[in-house]
């Protein structure tokens, strides 16, 4: 089946520092919050750390290997800040940024291009001193962070971003401190995602002096639809788009914070946003030249009244009927896919995408020929696939798709159970082994059509 894709399209895949790397004492690497999070009894699954993860700190020569055996042109991947700021702001490690360079020559050698994301949520442990990104502090240290990166690599990478997630991380870092760095208050999480929105416009500042880049940040989009027919459900739908999609596309793409949303907040912390201040608005928007899409199901949402642990009128429930899952429980949603690509262009219009992450977890293991059949991966691939090219006819303006992730690896606070990865990774020894998923996804980029499923012959 042909694919409807430009033909300067970006295929590749993603990961990100903390997850991957390991090595956290090496070369002067500063404390980050995820660092200081781990070792909170029962934060992270398992009681896993980063400690060594994919070791690909040390190993990257071997994490170039395997994209340029699955044929890829892009690589998005992260730089951690605490290997370059130790204490958020002030010393530069040059050890870290050496690394990074070696890492991004490495990829322009193998004709692929970097797509070079800032903060992957593993902010310096030193700025909590300040409140983390619930202190203004933040948005001043994060410049001064990009600038340092910028000055070593602008003049080799085109594609930035500058933040990836900031829903993620007000909601599960500030609010329900399910992640680092484990803060439970809801004024702090409404201000940390007010600030992060703020560091991509300081980011974005400092990138746009370098000529040739281009600067966007990464959104976790999640379509939301309402459960029933009711007027009250179709409300609250509204609501839960506004609370995590149109809180930040608004103002990144627009020209400031939908009104609405603004309403529920001051009502659900019960006061002004006074975190917001003259100024800040016009500071973030006009700052994106690219949208990163992170997209991995939707929402389906009821009425519920606000309560304990319920700050707005709304709630998310599992969907009807037999839908396909991942392993955690997520539905595989490919049409929703289509219809957000469309609605970027439609209510964005002119706001060029990459699709910055797009996966699910499937948990399949090598078997007695050594290979991984993931099969159930594969479809959940030529799904999106699909339904991004079908977007793509229809008028999105779409430029690239970065599959997540390359690799198995440390899934945040689910530690190192749900897999990810077009490659498996045996974690003991390190070992990389390309899924079936990987080779799947290895033709499609070669020929620009989706190959048809692979046949797994049966054992005995």
């Amino acid at each position: 089946m042909p694919l409807q894709i430009p033909p300067d399209f970006l295929w590749g895949a993603a990961t990100s520092a903390f997850q991957i790397e390991g090595s956290l004492d090496v070369d002067g690497r500063g404390e980050s919050v995820w660092d200081a999070f781990a070792r909170r009894p029962g934060a992270i699954e398992g009681g896993a750390d980063g400690s060594r993860a994919c070791d690909s700190y040390r190993r990257w020569r071997e994490d170039l290997a395997l994209l340029t055996e699955l044929g890829l042109g892009a690589y998005r991947f992260s730089v951690a800040w605490s290997r370059i700021m130790p204490e958020g702001t002030g010393r530069v490690e040059q050890r870290g940024l050496d690394h990074y360079e070696r890492f991004v020559d490495g990829l322009l050698e193998r004709g692929i291009v970097p797509v070079l994301t800032l903060n992957h949520w593993d902010m310096p442990q030193a700025l909590m001193a300040s409140g983390g990104w619930a202190g203004r502090e933040s948005v001043a240290a994060f410049g001064e962070y990009t600038q340092e990166v910028a000055e070593r690599l602008a003049d080799r990478v085109e594609w930035w971003i500058t933040q990836n997630e900031p829903w993620i991380i007000a909601l599960l870092g500030y609010r329900l401190g399910l992640h680092a760095p484990g803060v439970t208050d809801l004024r702090a999480s409404a201000a940390a995602g007010h600030h992060v929105l703020l560091g991509h416009g300081a980011g974005a500042d400092v990138l746009r002096s370098f000529p040739g880049t281009r600067v966007g940040a990464a959104l976790n989009l999640l379509p939301c639809v309402p459960a029933t027919d009711s007027a009250a459900d179709a409300e609250a739908a509204v609501g839960s788009d506004g609370y995590c999609n149109r809180w930040y596309l608004d103002p990144l793409l627009r020209e400031g914070y939908p009104e609405d949303m603004h309403r529920h907040w001051e009502r659900a912390i019960g006061g002004p946003l006074d975190f917001i201040h003259d100024g800040d608005e016009a500071a973030i928007s006009g700052r994106s030249d690219f949208l990163g899409v992170n997209y991995y199901t939707r929402r389906v949402m009821v009425a519920a009244k606000p309560g304990p642990g319920r700050p707005f009128p709304w709630q998310v429930v599992s969907p009807g009927g037999d839908v396909a899952r991942t392993d955690d429980g997520s539905e595989i949603a490919p049409q929703a896919f289509e219809d957000l690509l469309l609605r970027i262009h439609h209510e964005y219009p002119g706001t060029p995408v990459i699709v910055t992450e797009n996966g699910g977890a499937f948990g399949e293991t090598p078997t007695h020929d050594g290979r991984v059949h993931d099969t159930r991966r594969i479809a959940q691939l030529r799904d999106h696939v699909s339904a991004m090219s079908r977007a793509i006819e229809a008028g999105a303006d779409v430029r690239g798709y970065t599959y997540w992730s390359l690799m198995d690896n440390l899934e945040w606070a689910m530690g190192y159970r749900p897999r990810y990865g077009l490659t498996y990774i045996d974690y003991p020894t390190g070992c990389r082994t390309i899924k079936d998923s990987g080779h799947y996804y290895a033709e499609l980029v070669r020929t620009g059509q989706l190959p048809p499923p692979p046949t797994v012959e049966p054992f005995g």
